[in-house]
């Protein structure tokens, strides 16, 4: 069987673009893979200074920088790109404002599935959230009813756009069954999110002699707001005396920059807090390891979390609210942890007291959710994606057939 040249459009780390993460393990699973010959990552263009780590594999991997957040010319920018590159698919890894968080540049980036499908490649997308499951108040966005009226018909016309691919994988089945109730969509899949590392079983409780570590993990301020996990570490601090460092990795949402500064700020009185800032992948591994328990202070959910994949790759129980998206992932792939309702911090004081203080009840949890981890590795995912790939190829081939005997 032919061995496959693929374009990827995405932001890759050293990028901060969201979903860059996922690219990473992505591509990183992909490029020992025997059917893969080449990965082109048509991604953002990095900060000056700034240069692409390029994996070591059996597949040849490029970088081409064509694009920027909230660029007019990305629709044009990625379809010269692809058709530079000439391969045998392209795949997006998206959400709706991968490419904009303005209304035109966002709408524009979101037709370029469309526009290389009509340039004669075949179109995949991984959509990761849709509109219709989120929150738009408990997200931060709007608690306006018309503006919430807006943004659902925004949503629903981007959603089609989107859906013009060859090809729309999803992550949750609740996903696939509002596209296909609500669209009419025939060309909808269930691909699972798949889990990011392949570790080995963890030393489960390998820290219990140590300083209890909070630790929470992601691009904040929009629906992922730490203060309310910091008040309720206090709680914790106070009610058992224990020696408890709060962790805070990550860095601010694009939308809301300024806000982590803003909480130090506001917290600067707290003792033993640490910020991290953006932690580089090689380090997200002893992140992970080195902390307790992981800690979810969401108001709302906007898709598979990845976070949550990480923390069972690495055998962690977690604290977060049974809410959303986050329900349906713990119910699908048999995630668990201790849960709180939103916007309670007491809730969540006693989530997180409950774990930090029994050790037996952490490990089963880890346990637990390092076997729904490990359950979907992303080794596997890739395979998925492979058979949908080369699917697509035989179509193009016999509809190229049929036209060449039509005429």
């Amino acid at each position: 069987m032919k061995k496959l040249n693929i374009a990827i459009v995405s932001p890759y780390p050293p990028s901060k673009g969201t979903l860059n993460e996922y690219a990473y393990h992505l591509i990183n699973n992909m490029k020992n893979n025997v059917g893969i010959s080449e990965i082109t990552v048509i991604c953002d263009k990095l900060p000056e200074g700034e240069k692409f780590i390029h994996p070591i594999g059996k597949a040849k991997i490029n970088f081409k920088e064509v694009w920027k957040f909230n660029s007019f010319k990305n629709l044009f920018a990625i379809r010269n790109a692809v058709k530079e590159v000439n391969p045998d698919v392209v795949f997006y890894n998206l959400q709706f404002l991968s490419f904009g968080d303005k209304k035109i540049p966002a709408t524009l980036g979101l037709l370029t599935p469309l526009l290389t499908k009509l340039s004669g490649f075949p179109s995949v997308v991984l959509l990761h959230n849709i509109i219709e499951t989120v929150d738009y108040s408990s997200a931060g966005i709007t608690n306006s009813s018309l503006m919430k009226w807006i943004y659902n018909i925004a949503g629903t016309i981007l959603t089609k756009l989107v859906l013009s691919a060859d090809v729309v994988a999803v992550t949750m089945a609740k996903y696939v069954e509002v596209l296909e109730k609500k669209y009419g969509a025939k060309n909808v899949s269930l691909v699972p999110h798949g889990s990011f590392q392949n570790s080995k079983l963890p030393i489960f409780n390998s820290i219990k002699n140590k300083k209890l570590r909070v630790m929470t993990f992601g691009k904040f301020g929009t629906y992922k707001k730490v203060e309310e996990m910091i008040e309720a570490v206090e709680i914790v601090r106070k009610r058992t005396g224990k020696d408890i460092e709060i962790v805070i990795a990550g860095t601010d949402n694009p939308n809301v920059k300024g806000y982590l500064e803003k909480v130090k700020k506001q917290y600067a009185n707290i003792d033993d807090i640490r910020f991290t800032g953006y932690v580089e992948e090689d380090d997200v591994p002893i992140l992970f390891k080195e902390s307790t328990i992981a800690v979810f202070p969401y108001t709302s959910t906007t898709g598979s979390s990845g976070v949550l994949h990480q923390a069972g790759s690495y055998g962690k129980s977690v604290v977060m609210p049974n809410i959303g998206d986050l329900k349906e992932l713990i119910e699908d792939e048999g995630y668990e942890g201790a849960f709180f309702t939103p916007n309670h911090v007491g809730e969540m004081a006693d989530a997180i007291e409950g774990l930090l203080l029994n050790p037996s009840e952490r490990e089963r949890i880890g346990r637990k959710n390092y076997a729904a981890a490990v359950g979907l590795p992303m080794e596997d995912i890739v395979e998925w994606y492979k058979l949908h790939f080369y699917k697509l190829i035989k179509t193009k081939v016999v509809n190229i057939s049929a036209l060449q005997r039509a005429f």
